[in-house]
């Protein structure tokens, strides 16, 4: 899916060498069972947020995982107003011409059902893919937000690295023509990439947008939250987040700006 090179390039700046998350942050992965607590616990609150306009909101699993792992979100967006619908491609395992086919047609009967752009929300290697999805198909797509995915052109910066090359081998086939090479670069659309240095599957590093010679007119933005990567589906602060890009009008897309009481859910971003 990507290369394995010892370091890597954002727009001309040489990135410090990949490297997988701190096995400290990977044992702590059980943490998501109290950020699913607190998503429920918190209920009442995520019900006040912001509402949506009713447009479509297509949702892609992490590695490994089905639609079961996104249920609660889209049930918040749902009740937020958002026409939200899980992936019709079973288990993330394979990445391939028949996943992206599937993915391809899914997008466009969304897309004429409601007569308007698709947001796409995907989940680690869920969100790899709706950025692919965007580049191929941006006339359809409103906006990407991706949650701890690796979007880096190395796979070194996630643990689950030997599994997926397991199921997808040492140079995953080329897709459209080797057109999922630079991974790193932005959809044509409006583009977030939700993160958390205590990610424990995909290195923090791996998963923060730089910005690209010819590519600056592309908009993006990088959140950072308090989460575990297991979490992010169902993380209070990712919901809010999420809540406040979808409610945005299109055409309007402006970088995110937490609420005063909102801000202590967020950290001061700092990539070093």
């Amino acid at each position: 899916m990507a290369s394995m090179a010892p370091s890597a390039h954002a727009g001309g700046v040489e990135l410090p060498a990949a490297v997988p998350p701190n096995r400290f942050w990977t044992l702590a992965e059980g943490r998501a069972f109290f950020e699913l607590g607190a998503f429920y616990a918190t209920s009442p609150f995520l019900m006040n947020l912001a509402k949506g306009d009713g447009h479509s909101v297509l949702t892609l699993p992490g590695f490994m995982a089905t639609n079961s792992s996104t249920v609660p979100m889209r049930r918040l967006l749902k009740r937020l107003n958002y026409d939200a619908h899980g992936w019709e491609a079973g288990r993330n395992v394979r990445v391939n011409e028949e996943l992206l086919s599937k993915l391809e047609h899914q997008l466009t009967r969304q897309h004429k059902a409601s007569g308007r752009k698709v947001s796409l929300v995907g989940w680690s290697l869920g969100g790899v893919l709706a950025r692919e999805l965007a580049k191929l198909h941006p006339e359809k797509v409103r906006q990407v937000i991706s949650l701890g995915s690796p979007i880096s052109d190395d796979r070194n910066h996630t643990n689950a690295a030997r599994l997926f090359k397991l199921f997808n081998g040492e140079e995953p086939e080329k897709l459209r023509g080797g057109q999922f090479e630079g991974l790193d670069i932005a959809p044509p659309v409006p583009t977030t990439s939700i993160w958390t240095k205590t990610d424990g599957v995909v290195h923090w590093r791996g998963s923060v947008q730089h910005p690209h010679k010819g590519h600056e007119t592309q908009p993006f933005e990088n959140i950072e939250v308090y989460a575990s990567h297991c979490g992010l589906g169902v993380n209070p602060s990712v919901m809010v987040a999420l809540a406040d890009r979808l409610a945005q009008k299109e055409g309007e897309w402006s970088p995110f700006l937490p609420k005063p009481h909102q801000r202590i859910m967020f950290p001061k971003t700092s990539l070093k």
